[in-house]
């Protein structure tokens, strides 16, 4: 065979093969994307595959034949070019019922003699997933704004896809942030950097975990509807919390110990939240993660000071009031707003966010979330928030009064310290707790180690 005829592989980057993953899932109507990874790969792979056939089916003509059995043969797919890919990948539903069609056909036409005719077996390679550098079989697990998440083996891999650096996104501050953290047992290691070989976009690599504490709370909060559906006629009062204080405790010390190791070097990870907290099992341990947007004493911007840093930080219920109104001094209190509220949520009995945020594109100045957080914690005043008085939207006019909601109220059936270490985190003013501090309470000490 030509060795040129595979050159065309070169220069089909694990981008361009992602775009067409994407485009086959579109079309799925399983909309399985191990699927979708399977059928690229089939079609692109050079190992070969073999097909058992009857004698009496006409083989396709691209197909090399050799004589294996009496009734049998062996077809071996060559190496395919780039049009026999592009065809596969576009011709993807109706390959594999083409074959079941005709192996349904053949049985028909041979019912005196079925036990003599052999099925049609199609055996491709286990390994299902494209090439990212010097990792194989890479599979994507999760997708955000400007990267993809991919898995290999016991390697998780960010693929940054944003064609340059959307501030306050950047990958290379984000390497530099995470070589400055290193190494602290709460914080996920950076494990390698480097270019993907045809795109050339950076590619961060990380250890992967199996879950993260946005799953567990997914979890917990079906169980707990789905337990609710079948003993309706149980009061709410004797429920018990879908994540028992003493999963929390470790998850959440794991946490803190974190955010206070991050805080201690002058850096704000300005983007907690359920989804960036990784866990090795449901008990932990936990691991802080997506460092893209976090700020650095030196290694951040000159255009973003720390008293004029980029408003456009957070995401969506865990975003901390002070950014909401244009406090471009913020500090570590919006990492320890969006903890608090994190655990709030997962305390809650079942799971749910502490505030309401709709999608920014449906509400992009947050006056939603603005609003929820008022009514749950009242309408601020200069007394409650006297920081909010030198903001540049003060929260204090052209509000409707809403009264502070007690903590049980807001949070029943949680267990009192608990709900505590929430009140201490959400709330106004300066005086919410640090990371260190809230390392030192007892509801997150972690006991028979």
């Amino acid at each position: 065979m030509d060795p040129s005829a595979d050159e065309w592989k070169s220069s089909l980057s694990s981008i361009d093969r992602y775009d067409i993953i994407q485009r086959i899932l579109s079309s799925l109507p399983s909309q399985d994307m191990q699927e979708a990874i399977a059928i690229e790969h089939a079609a692109f792979t050079t190992s070969a595959t073999r097909v058992s056939l009857p004698l009496s089916t006409s083989p396709p003509l691209h197909l090399s034949l050799s004589l294996c059995h009496i009734q049998t043969l062996t077809l071996t797919i060559l190496p395919p070019t780039q049009h026999e890919y592009d065809a596969a990948c576009e011709a993807r539903p109706s390959t594999p019922s083409a074959l079941d069609n005709n192996n349904n056909n053949n049985n028909n036409n041979n019912n005196n003699n079925n036990n003599n005719v052999p099925q049609i077996t199609l055996t491709s390679s286990p390994d299902s997933g494209i090439p990212i550098g010097p990792y194989e079989n890479c599979s994507p697990i999760a997708h955000g704004v400007t990267s993809t998440v991919f898995r290999s083996a016991s390697h998780a891999l960010k693929l940054i896809t944003a064609p340059r650096a959307l501030e306050p996104h950047n990958p290379q501050r984000e390497a530099a942030v995470l070589r400055a953290i290193h190494p602290h047992p709460a914080c996920i290691p950076l494990l390698d950097v480097f270019r993907d070989p045809q795109e050339h976009r950076p590619v961060l690599v990380f250890p992967y975990m199996p879950l993260t504490l946005a799953a567990l709370l997914d979890s917990s909060s079906s169980s707990s509807s789905s337990s609710s559906s079948s003993s309706s006629s149980s009061s709410s009062s004797s429920s018990s919390p879908s994540l028992a204080p003493a999963t929390l405790a470790p998850i959440f010390n794991n946490i803190l110990s974190a955010l206070a190791h991050i805080h201690a070097l002058g850096i704000l990870h300005r983007d907690i939240k359920p989804s960036a907290i990784l866990l090795a099992s449901p008990s932990g341990p936990a691991y802080l993660s997506d460092f893209g947007t976090a700020w650095h004493p030196s290694l951040s911007p000159p255009t973003e000071p720390f008293p004029s840093k980029v408003l456009d930080i957070g995401t969506g219920p865990y975003r901390a009031p002070e950014v909401l109104f244009g406090d471009t001094a913020y500090g570590a209190p919006v990492d320890m707003w969006a903890c608090g509220a994190m655990l709030a949520e997962a305390a809650a009995v079942p799971p749910a966010p502490l505030f309401e945020s709709r999608p920014v594109h449906e509400d992009g100045n947050q006056l939603g979330l603005i609003l929820s957080i008022f009514k749950t914690l009242g309408t601020p005043t200069p007394q409650t928030w006297p920081e909010a008085a030198q903001f540049k939207v003060r929260p204090f006019e052209l509000w409707t009064v809403f009264p502070p909601r007690a903590w049980n109220d807001i949070l029943p059936g949680v267990e009192p310290r608990l709900r505590d270490a929430v009140a201490a985190l959400v709330r106004y003013d300066g005086k919410r707790a640090t990371a260190a501090e809230a390392l030192a309470w007892e509801c997150f000490a972690i006991h028979g180690e």
